[in-house]
């Protein structure tokens, strides 16, 4: 077992990666291209990868959810996707391990040049001075660098006296203001702006031109219609916007100052129409004419579309007696109230039995101030008289016409009566189940019966629609699919519209919602071993009603026990020795009014996954040109939770074929947790993938399976990361060690002036190895660090020579005290006899170089690294990231001279086979 370590790669279209930066690293990247990071993890358990970013200060997830594979990939990567990216790796053993990148992606937009001028008049002189300026914008990543030109002049500040070029102290480094002062006949000519990024990721400088003459000028038009315009539904409606200035031609655009234009709308230069308008299109309209050239010009038009809706009515007794009936003698008022667009055009029509109504001593029709309730008329009946009884009308119109009148009748009678509202005894408290259908009901007498408002009366919140109040017609709240949390009180109240402006009569109603038991577990795997006792609880969390309690064990259908609860909130059941009858499933079901909640015990003898080991160094491996051999490692989980394991079931086939081949591997003995099992797979065909399937076998049966791919590699690459530094040895005949070791874990009292700030990636947590040339370390002494074996393919019988192979590493020597770095071959029985390969001596600066050779070994092979202390203390060396490719060096990257160079390539890195010797081949060993 180990805990996760985690580290970033990164391949695609990056232009630049910002090594050096020790703070953090950067990959830059041109918009538009694809982005491809691989998170490479150990640990064992297998880690969790997960990629996460964020973006300034706020964390946000990109494509709506992490990515849990080791590769991020972002095809045509846009500007708002740059950020940090973050790998976490974690298996439950310490800390998460987590690594991070920033993405820096590169674009470059399309220049825009606006101009304006300035007309200043000069004191006592009959002149004017007229100033022109341009001024040149593109967005772009890095910050872009702006030239002028004027025909095929490039002007520069200083170049022409009429000319003066600078950035606003405000934008620094995002504009280029060209200034043009007291214009001459020869500034009327075409100018040019180059924005460029110095053909940063091959980005290509972006050039726009403007034409000044003597008839530049900045936009004016003229709307050819009326403000407002005020139409009825339906109604196609036509906006004409023409130009009536500028130069060059302005271009015209509308839009809406609220929300965008509706889609029906049809656009033809500037004209717009819009067909069958409806209420919703109503809103004010623009037109923006803009040609660069001074401010855009606007105007502006309202659309109106007329509408009458909303036809209310209310009864208000008089107010000077505290009696909410209508009486003989007394003042009544009716209220009509509807919503019309536009207001102005609304007219009111009062009838008293279909005869018109007009305003008198003794009814008085009003109209109430719009600013307290617009859309309102009265009439006021002084001194209520027997002969007034009737049905009063209000009718609501708009002058303009098309629109359908609304007309409100409203009857006053000595049946005319002030609402109230009760409950049916029966309808509160109401029971029902969750997820039922449930009527509330409130009945109200009184004519005329008032809308009723429905609402929470125990707490603040919103009804199963959504609203803080839900109306009804007839007094009933419809409740559909019912759930635990509407239980509770809810009030139903009289509201003023078509009924009595009196005080709200109300009355409470209590709904109780029964649902069936909660419980914990629902679902519960048990492993155990035949012989042995399990325990099974199952908890009851929440249920209405709690009372009423009952119990029952079931395996399969068989009935165990049954009960019913008294205080207690759980039940166990309890088997004592396990047998082949006693496996399988197990429920629990705790029952009550509503229904019954089920735990369920699935209790089996199956042995755990076994959990394939990653990190092996070097698991494959070839002796034989065509094949090659994968040494398979894994541990097995829980190995004491079930009976013993006898053997493992192996299954194997070539990726993309559906047989497999399998056997049986046997176990002898007990399998202790976190013993490594290796099993040497040989004989498979170069270069094919194979998807390997293990399954543990105990006396229950076969157990849970877990399936992995080996994939054949020609590569070698080794950065020092884990714990055996890639079976890199120490030499026994040399004088001392080379150290691991990254900067965050050096020893605060290192030397300064020498070695490196940072692993060849610049990351402050990554490793390296390198001599540490303090006292008491002596000049001329040595450390030597030596490869692992490697093998290498067996020479054609007809072939003329061996096979070649690319050897490169990273290598940093800086200090005034640097000695010298050696690089030998040693080959396969030649243990006194070692061939030198590469040789540097001296200070070669604060940072990393890279070093290639090509070499041709006729069998396998070592590499070991020679360090050799110089006079003083400042002459740490260190070395990263060796890597070893079949087939020769890239010609443009390989240096001259092999042995004494310091050549700096770039070639990516790559790995080769090294081979472990094993002591058994088609065996396993634990």
């Amino acid at each position: 077992a180990a805990p996760p370590t985690v580290r970033i790669v990164h391949s695609g279209l990056a232009c630049n990666i910002e090594e050096e930066r020790y703070s953090e690293r950067v990959y830059t990247i041109r918009e538009g291209e694809t982005l491809e990071l691989t998170c490479l993890v150990t640990g064992h358990p297998r880690p969790q990868i997960r990629w996460t970013k964020t973006a300034g200060s706020a964390s946000d997830r990109f494509q709506d959810s992490s990515v849990f594979n080791e590769t991020l990939r972002i095809t045509n990567i846009q500007r708002h996707q740059g950020g940090r990216y973050y790998c976490k790796a974690e298996n439950g053993l310490g800390s998460p391990a987590i690594k991070s990148i920033r993405v820096d992606v590169y674009y470059l937009d399309d220049p825009i040049v606006t101009v304006h001028q300035s007309i200043g008049e000069a004191k006592e002189q009959f002149y004017y001075e007229r100033t022109v300026f341009l001024r040149c914008v593109a967005n772009s990543n890095p910050p872009v660098r702006y030239s002028w030109r004027r025909g095929q002049e490039v002007l520069l500040q200083g170049s022409d006296k009429g000319v003066e070029i600078y950035e606003p102290f405000f934008t620094q480094g995002e504009t280029k203001i060209l200034k043009l002062k007291n214009l001459r006949p020869q500034d009327y000519a075409n100018y040019s702006c180059i924005a460029s990024v110095r053909n940063v990721c091959s980005i290509p400088d972006k050039m726009v031109s403007f034409r000044l003459s003597n008839k530049t000028a900045s936009p004016s038009i003229k709307l050819l219609v009326d403000d407002p315009i005020v139409v009825n539904p339906g109604e196609a409606i036509t906006l004409v916007c023409v130009t009536t200035g500028g130069e060059p031609a302005p271009s015209l655009t509308w839009v809406r100052s609220v929300g965008i234009l509706p889609e029906k709308t049809v656009l033809n230069g500037g004209t717009l129409t819009i067909p069958a308008i409806t209420s919703e299109d109503a809103g004010t309209y623009s037109c923006i004419a803009n040609n660069n050239v001074g401010n855009p010009a606007k105007k502006s038009t309202n659309i109106i579309v007329r509408a009458l809706k909303k036809g209310r009515f209310w009864i208000t007794p008089d107010p000077y007696h505290k009696d909410d009936n209508i009486q003989i003698g007394r003042e009544v008022k009716i209220s009509c109230q509807v919503e019309a667009v536009p207001s102005e055009e609304l007219t009111f029509s009062w009838f008293k039995n279909g005869r018109p109504l007009r305003s008198s001593e003794r009814m008085v029709i009003t109209q109430t101030d719009p600013d307290v309730s617009p859309g309102t008329t009265n009439l006021d009946i002084i001194d209520l008289k027997f002969t007034d009884f009737g049905t009063y009308t209000c009718v609501a119109s708009l002058k303009g016409g098309g629109i359908s009148d609304i007309s409100i009748d409203v009857n006053i009678s000595s049946s005319t009566v002030p609402p109230n509202l009760t409950v049916p005894q029966e309808k509160s408290p109401l029971v029902t189940r969750e997820g039922d259908t449930i009527e509330l009901q409130c009945q109200v007498t009184g004519k005329p019966k008032p809308i009723i408002l429905w609402s929470r009366a125990d707490k603040e919140v919103a009804m199963p629609d959504g609203a803080m109040q839900t109306e009804s017609y007839d007094g009933i709240l419809r409740i559909v699919n019912v759930s635990r949390e509407m239980t509770g009180t809810y009030r139903c109240q009289t509201s003023q519209y078509n009924g009595f402006n009196v005080k709200p009569r109300e009355a409470l109603v209590q709904l109780i919602v029964q649902y069936p038991p909660a419980v914990e577990p629902t679902f519960l795997e048990i492993r155990q071993g035949q012989g042995r006792s399990i325990t099974m609880s199952c908890r009851v969390l929440r249920a209405y009603p709690t009372r009423v309690l009952t119990y029952e064990w079931r395996l399969g259908g068989k009935l165990l026990r049954t009960g019913q609860f008294d205080v207690q909130d759980s039940t166990e059941y309890a088997v004592s020795s396990l047998s082949r009858d006693s496996y399988g499933v197990y429920n629990c079901n705790i029952i009550n009014e509503a229904g019954a909640g089920r735990c369920s015990f699935l209790v089996t003898g199956k042995a755990y996954a076994p959990e394939f080991y990653y990190d092996t160094y070097n698991p494959l491996w070839q002796n034989r040109p065509r094949v090659y051999s994968y040494s398979l490692q894994w541990t097995q989980m829980n190995p004491d939770a079930v009976d013993r394991i006898l053997a493992y079931r192996l299954g194997i086939r070539q990726a993309g074929q559906q047989r497999w081949w399998e056997q049986e591997i046997t176990v002898n003995g007990n399998i202790q947790r976190g013993e490594l099992i290796t099993y040497n797979l040989t004989e498979l065909i170069k270069p094919e993938a194979y998807e390997v399937r293990l399954t543990p076998i105990t006396r229950f049966g076969e157990g849970d399976s877990t399936i992995r791919v080996i994939k054949y590699s020609g590569e070698f690459h080794c950065g020092f990361e884990d714990g055996n530094i890639c079976l890199f040895t120490q030499d026994d005949t040399d004088n001392f060690d080379w150290t691991k070791q990254s900067t965050a874990t050096r020893d605060t009292k290192y030397t300064p002036n020498t070695g490196p700030n940072a692993d060849r990636t610049g990351s402050k947590e990554g490793f390296y190895m390198y001599i540490e040339t303090s006292r008491p370390r002596l000049e001329g002494e040595k450390a030597r660090l030596v490869s692992p074996v490697f093998s290498v393919a067996p020479k054609n019988p007809y072939g003329a020579t061996n096979t070649a192979y690319c050897f490169s590493f990273y290598y940093h020597m800086y200090g005034q005290h640097i000695g010298s770095l050696n690089v030998y071959l040693r080959l396969k029985g030649q243990t006194t006899i070692e061939n030198p390969l590469w040789s540097s001596s001296g200070n070669k600066g604060q940072h990393w170089n890279q070093a290639r050779v090509n070499i041709n070994p006729p069998t396998s092979f070592q590499l070991i690294f020679e360090g050799i202390r110089g006079p003083g203390i400042e002459g740490d060396i260190a070395i990263d990231d060796v890597s070893i490719v079949e087939g020769e060096c890239m010609k443009s990257d390989q240096p001259a001279n092999n042995l004494r160079s310091g050549a700096v390539g770039t070639l990516a890195h790559i790995r080769l086979i090294p081979v472990i010797i094993l002591m058994s081949v088609l065996s396993h060993q634990r």
